[in-house]
């Protein structure tokens, strides 16, 4: 099935990546600057998940509009060859390459081959590819939503989709609160307070699942409801400007990522003013849409090589370059082009085979760079 791509999402997924590299370039050496500026980097992970749950739904609706049935083989082959050979790759060489480590103690093989390593993950004792628990996240939406979906359609209920959305955005903000309650509070004032915040807050799937649940809300509502596509493409400088207004607001309550009041509700601000920052950039009346770089683009297309990739490749340049005494801002630099590099040897040497051969195995003709991935 073909399908026009969405020009401004690159811009976004270009923004989100980068959103993630600075955060993650804090825990290295780093200037001064970007523990301000980079401190909410990490809601970069919050956009690609809007971004998933938009893309991925609306390709599985427009294919029951089309063909009335979901063809869920053909979609797990086209996962399972963009997502399996980079990981792979990546796991390969966190597991044989010790000084590509970031760290030094890797999770359980186990978890890593399961995508469960998001749970009970001890970020303090075993943080080495850590960043692997947002695949994991979206690993499980992939391996789940298809068949819900399918099932939806065929018992007729599809239509109830659109208040089973919502409920999972509250149910979410409600595990949240409890996690907070039961392992959170007993523990502010010690030494565990970290390793259990991320463990029973910010890693698990049923507390990220607002960000998720957005990105279909507004798939499902922009493939069946053409009042609201009508009024999505009509207003697209509105949603702009209150996704903006939304996301200053969303960055006020997180402004401390670790306080009660980000932990339950900050989430689920962020991934709002990104859904409305999606929605703008899908409209045809905001300039988001309009504009299609060709470096956005690309970035675009490397970002989840990037997203794999980037902390062993910075740990190995600062290694590799830790008697030169360059100053911080050119390390920043010369990190930033490393990875962008790695990003371009993960597109030829990994992502352009497999893309390969998924089209052999599907017996399809090479994908153009129009059509969404």
């Amino acid at each position: 099935m073909k399908q026009n791509r969405f020009h401004g999402l690159d811009l976004l997924r270009t923004i989100a990546i980068l959103e993630v590299w600075m955060y993650h370039y804090r825990a290295f050496q780093h200037p001064q600057w970007l523990d301000t500026f980079g401190s909410l980097g990490w809601t970069g992970v919050d956009l690609f998940f809007v971004l998933s749950g938009f893309l991925i739904s609306h390709q599985l609706f427009q294919e029951i509009q089309s063909v009335h049935t979901l063809h869920l083989k053909t979609f797990f082959i086209k996962r399972f060859f963009r997502i399996i050979p980079p990981y792979a790759c990546t796991l390969l060489l966190y597991i044989y390459l010790p000084w590509f480590r970031e760290r030094e103690a890797l999770p359980s093989l186990v978890k890593f081959l399961t995508f469960t390593q998001n749970y009970g993950l001890d970020v303090i004792q075993t943080g080495t590819f850590s960043h692997a628990w947002s695949l994991c996240i979206e690993e499980q939406f992939y391996l789940v939503f298809p068949f819900l979906l399918l099932l939806l359609f065929k018992t007729g209920l599809l239509a109830d989709l659109k208040y089973l959305l919502p409920v999972l955005i509250l149910l979410s903000i409600l595990l949240r609160y409890l996690s907070w309650t039961q392992f959170i509070i007993p523990a502010l004032a010690s030494e565990r307070f970290w390793k259990l915040w991320y463990m029973h807050l910010y890693y698990p799937t049923h507390t990220r699942l607002d960000a998720l649940a957005l990105g279909v809300w507004i798939g499902f509502l922009y493939e069946y409801s053409i009042t609201f596509r009508q009024w999505i493409h009509s207003n697209g400088s509105l949603l702009f400007y209150s996704a903006l207004a939304t996301l200053a607001l969303a960055f006020g309550i997180c402004q401390d990522q670790y306080s009660q009041r980000a932990s339950v509700f900050g989430f689920t601000a962020v991934a709002l003013a990104y859904a409305l920052l999606v929605s703008a950039a899908v409209s045809e009346s905001c300039f988001l849409s309009k504009t299609s770089f060709k470096w956005t683009r690309q970035m675009a297309d490397l970002s989840f090589a990037i997203y794999l990739s980037h902390k062993g490749v910075i740990h190995i340049i600062q290694t590799a370059t830790h008697s030169m005494q360059l100053s911080e801002k050119q390390l920043m630099i010369l990190c930033l082009m490393g990875c962008l590099a790695a990003g371009i040897v993960y597109r030829y040497l990994i992502e352009w085979p497999s893309g390969w051969l998924k089209n052999r195995v599907l017996h399809q003709p090479a994908k153009s760079e129009n059509q969404i991935c």
